[in-house]
């Protein structure tokens, strides 16, 4: 303990230099978790408000995406009723759409469509719920960009309009779209191409046969995870002819969704490696140079493991000191961050990085100070003679 710290302050030049690598590295961990929870949030924080314990798509339909592939009618959705372990389940139309507000601003918006009446019914921070056949529920994301009650969204090609009567609570975004609920027999109208300019009117709705929707949103007792619920998935996708996942599961049926995080988780790993190499090579070095003091301590009766105990913790106290200031930084980094950019900083990636970032390096010190335990005193002593 005492040589470890002696050291630090006689080689702060060469520790210092050190520690800022480490704490540029702490930095990019953290840059990188708030992209990542960002990016995550923006893609599917629609999905993840859900209370939803699992989604059934047709079967065969192709994972990636699904939510735009696949398609499913209510005589699956009774069969799915009738599985033991579910509490609820209910028919959800997916659709992004583009339109325009106001005359001349441009919007994208996923269409969600839901039965008014079902436990996917989007509770509201202000305005009404659903109800009216031209009715919307918009995210609050759409509201922070200057959405208004009352606003009516044009729809490109068919000039449908939806009325603004409600927000939702929080980030409500898919695909990284911001998300506009609306009644399932307005989203069949629009979804089957049978929409007219105007209003929706009851009329058109009576028009459409379609008695179909994008996906089973199914609701285990007392909001279990699937896995604890009881449902018999096999059994519900044998009746149903569809193919089920857990509610996380889903998410890599959004657009982009999977190959996103494993873009950014790809990254982040090659960054703990390259943490792990540069502590590993910078210990290295530093052992090969103190290499006569080492073995001084040997001759002098310092048993091995003292002096691996010295070096690891000389290691533990430069890696926890500068990852702690590259994490402040990194934090302070990350509110300055544009609104616009998907960004959000949660404490637990946060504290995963950083302890991922601590570890590694540890485990590359050690590598490097393990040459210590054949360290031979006299060998060494008489290299400097």
């Amino acid at each position: 303990m005492f040589l470890a710290l002696r050291e630090l302050v006689f080689a702060r030049g060469r520790f210092l230099l050190m520690g800022i690598v480490v704490g540029l590295i702490a930095v990019l961990t953290v840059i990188l978790s708030g992209l990542s929870s960002g990016l995550v949030n923006d893609g599917v924080s629609g999905l993840k408000n859900l209370p939803v314990t699992a989604f059934a798509f047709d079967e065969g339909t192709k994972t990636d995406n699904a939510f735009s592939r696949s398609v499913v009618d209510e005589r699956q959705l009774e069969q799915w009723k009738q599985q033991d372990g579910v509490q609820d389940a209910a028919l959800l139309g997916s659709t992004i759409v583009n339109g325009v507000v106001g005359g001349d601003k441009q919007v994208d918006l996923t269409l969600f469509g839901v039965e008014p009446d079902s436990f996917l019914a989007p509770a509201t921070s202000q305005g009404q719920g659903l109800g009216a056949l031209d009715g919307i529920v918009v995210s609050e994301t759409a509201r922070d960009e200057g959405g208004e009650l009352g606003d009516t969204v044009v729809l490109d090609r068919v000039d449908t309009e939806l009325r603004v009567v409600g927000f939702t609570e929080g980030q409500a975004t898919f695909g990284h779209v911001d998300i506009a609920y609306l009644p399932l027999d307005t989203w069949r109208l629009i979804a089957s191409g049978q929409a007219l300019p105007g209003a929706p009117t009851q009329e058109q709705v009576d028009a459409v046969e379609s008695t179909t929707a994008s996906a089973i949103a199914l609701q285990s007792a007392g909001g279990a995870p699937l896995e604890e619920s009881g449902i018999d998935v096999a059994k519900g996708d044998a009746a149903a002819g569809t193919v089920t996942s857990s509610l996380t599961e889903s998410f890599n049926a959004s657009p982009g969704y999977a190959a996103e995080t494993m873009t950014l988780d790809m990254i982040q790993v090659f960054l703990y490696l390259i943490c792990a190499m540069v502590i590993g090579a910078f210990f290295t070095v530093w052992t090969v140079q103190r290499q006569h003091e080492l073995a001084v301590l040997r001759a002098l009766g310092a048993p091995t493991g003292f002096v691996l105990r010295d070096a690891l913790l000389q290691a533990l106290i430069l890696l926890v000191t500068t990852t702690l200031v590259g994490v402040g930084a990194g934090v302070g980094l990350g509110a300055l961050m544009p609104a616009g950019m998907p960004f959000e900083l949660e404490a637990a990636p946060i504290a995963v990085a950083s302890a991922l970032t601590i570890l590694l390096g540890l485990v590359g010190a050690t590598l490097a100070v393990l040459r210590i335990t054949s360290i031979d005193p006299l060998k060494a002593l008489g290299s400097q003679r």
